[in-house]
């Protein structure tokens, strides 16, 4: 969960490195282990995503949501 505007660069900044490494994977990897490696990087591209809009669509006054146990 991103809290505060400098944890919000910082996950944007990840999510620019792992799509730049995406990229250079698609070219310089094996076919047969592209996807393994990809569906990593994607599902931790997704997780951050969703991190930084659940951040974003979030009011600056409001107080962060209350996680249930």
């Amino acid at each position: 969960m991103i809290h505060n505007d400098g944890e919000l660069q910082t996950a944007q900044e990840r999510i620019e490195y792992f799509q730049r490494l995406l990229a250079q994977l698609r070219v310089t990897a094996a076919p047969g282990e592209f996807s393994l490696v990809a569906g990593g990087y994607r599902a931790e591209i997704v997780r951050m995503q969703d991190e930084v809009l659940q951040y974003l669509t979030r009011h600056a006054s409001e107080s962060e949501p209350v996680e249930s146990a």
